[in-house]
């Protein structure tokens, strides 16, 4: 988005900036009237740290479960609409689709050949050739339906109708191709090479059910039932803000103070990759009434609004100055690292019509990821049409672990029996019991087991969701059976186990964006696990 609140800008350019990127008018209006960058705003201007991350864990703080089963109880499928299958690509049905006409609707040739009366070449091989008239010429898509009579074929292409009279279709490959008279050389089986009507689906079967994920082989097996529009959950249309008046556009000059606004562009990116609608409005600034006309004319235009940043303990936090005294958003602690600071909730309803869902993130990027991966990522699914009614158990394993290794003892590790509990259990928040399955995926990201190689801390009293890079590595298994008389082995075996280290030197640090880029996981440390040390296994959400 175009930066909207540059200090350079008079009302007319700044309102039109907004008006090119979709911002609503009167926010741009807002926007365009409010105090220059960096200046004080009469009490609207508010820090938006991700400070709370450093403080110990209040009293009344939610467990991440606790806080993902009231996000996700607050949540229901959005209410179906009926779409054009060309619109339907990856969106879940809400509806069985059940066939039209059988599938296929008539009895088809599968080979390009010649549909033959099966009695007439019982005897054929390549030594008896028999030769017989041809009286057709059947393509795909043809009406024509010659009778066959004993001692005719009719050559014909795949997918075209097999002609009455005719049992089997002979392959191209078994005649001379001729196209009045014709020689085969081999006797085709009982109905050889003929798709019947309703092999595939009789009408009135069901051919996909509710529920399913419209994948492109869905979305054609619609079609072959003779199915036009289906019955979708549509995909929510999601605003996301960034706030603070220290963001500018990305490749904008900056000026001490001032920093580029990533997290417009990482939250929109993370809504699109979940099966979301992005509307990345930008950044905007530390402004009450500029961001409360925002909402307010966001609330009727989309489903969920993601904001980032305003959320801490500070006492001019922009996002929870405004939506705080609504009483629809409820703000507070979660006993989690990054991303303590969570708000949660509904824009207020217009007469019956419910407002849009809010999300509000922590500011520092590696916090406002984490929490959408925990808490928006899920919600979004569940919006779709995703997943089942529970939140994760964490009590269970984890889900999907292709490859999950023998627990580790402390003589495995060479750790003293005493020492502090670590990772070795897979007992978190994310051991979810959504199964992942082709037709009903989770609501939640996969999960599996790795073995740390590099350790780290997590703060006591706390999950932490530490962005790691898990890989691949071959462990060498020397087989005995294959000792050579000089000692060793002529050979070995190797299995595939899984290995993750933190994506940063710096750690879970909330700024670590660099650290970010490089992850594809989240190591999910338990409340009551402090050191985390090579050899450990541990629980990743895979996230690319």
């Amino acid at each position: 988005m175009t930066d909207t609140h540059r200090p350079d800008l008079p009302a007319g350019a700044a309102a039109g900036l907004f008006a090119e990127s979709g911002l609503p008018e009167s926010a741009a209006r807002a926007a365009a009237t409010s105090d220059r960058v960096g200046n004080s705003h009469d009490g609207h201007r508010h820090t938006h740290t991700d400070k709370a991350d450093a403080c110990a864990p209040a009293a009344s703080a939610r467990t991440v479960s606790e806080q993902l089963a009231f996000v996700l109880g607050s949540v229901a499928p959005l209410p179906p609409v009926r779409v054009e299958l060309d619109a339907a690509r990856g969106l879940v049905l809400a509806e069985d689709v059940l066939t039209v006409t059988d599938t296929p609707p008539f009895h088809n040739s599968a080979m390009d050949g010649y549909a033959v009366i099966r009695a007439d070449l019982l005897g054929a091989s390549v030594r008896n050739p028999i030769t017989l008239t041809v009286v057709a010429d059947l393509a795909a898509g043809t009406a024509e339906n010659p009778r066959l009579v004993p001692g005719q074929v009719a050559r014909i292409m795949t997918g075209a109708p097999i002609p009455d009279g005719a049992d089997a279709v002979v392959p191209i490959e078994d005649t001379d191709q001729g196209t009045e008279l014709v020689t085969i050389v081999a006797a085709p089986a009982v109905a050889a090479h003929v798709r019947r009507a309703g092999e595939d689906a009789h009408a009135g079967d069901r051919v996909l059910a509710a529920g399913s994920v419209l994948w492109p082989a869905r979305v054609a097996a619609a079609a072959s039932a003779g199915t036009s529009t289906v019955l979708v959950h549509p995909a929510p249309r999601v605003a996301v803000i960034s706030t603070g008046s220290e963001l500018v556009t990305p490749g904008s000059p900056t000026r001490r103070g001032q920093i580029p606004d990533s997290n417009s562009f990482l939250l929109s990116a993370a809504v699109a990759e979940a099966g979301g609608i992005p509307v990345r409005i930008g950044a905007v600034p530390d402004d009450d009434d500029v961001l409360r006309a925002l909402l307010a004319e966001l609330a009727g235009t989309v489903d969920v609004i993601v904001l980032s940043g305003g959320v801490s303990v500070g006492a001019y936090d922009v996002v929870k100055a405004v939506l705080k005294p609504l009483g629809t958003v409820d703000f507070g602690p979660v006993k989690m690292q990054p991303g303590k600071p969570q708000g949660f909730g509904r824009w207020p309803a217009d007469g019956n019509v419910p407002g849009p869902l809010i999300f509000a993130l922590p500011g520092n990027p590696v916090s406002a990821y984490v929490s959408f991966e925990v808490f928006v990522r899920p919600a979004l699914r569940r919006l779709l049409g995703h997943g089942t009614a529970q939140p994760p158990d964490p009590t269970l394993e984890p889900t999907g672990a292709a490859i999950d290794e023998p627990a580790l003892t402390d003589s495995d590790t060479g750790a003293a029996s005493t020492r502090t509990r670590t990772s070795t259990s897979t007992s978190t928040s994310h051991a979810a019991t959504d199964q992942h399955t082709p037709d009903h995926p989770s609501l939640h990201r996969r999960t599996v087991t790795a073995t740390v190689t590099d350790g780290w801390n997590s703060p006591p009293g706390r999950a932490q969701y530490m962005p790691v890079i898990v890989t691949d590595h071959t462990v060498i298994e020397h087989d005995p059976a294959l000792m050579t008389a000089e000692g060793s082995t002529s050979a070995s075996a190797g299995s595939i186990r899984l290995e993750v280290r933190p994506a940063s030197r710096g750690g879970s640090g909330s700024h670590l964006v660099a650290g970010l880029a490089q992850a594809n996981g989240l190591a999910i440390v338990p409340e009551d696990t402090i050191h985390i040390r090579g050899g450990d296994r541990i629980t990743v959400m895979l996230t690319s």
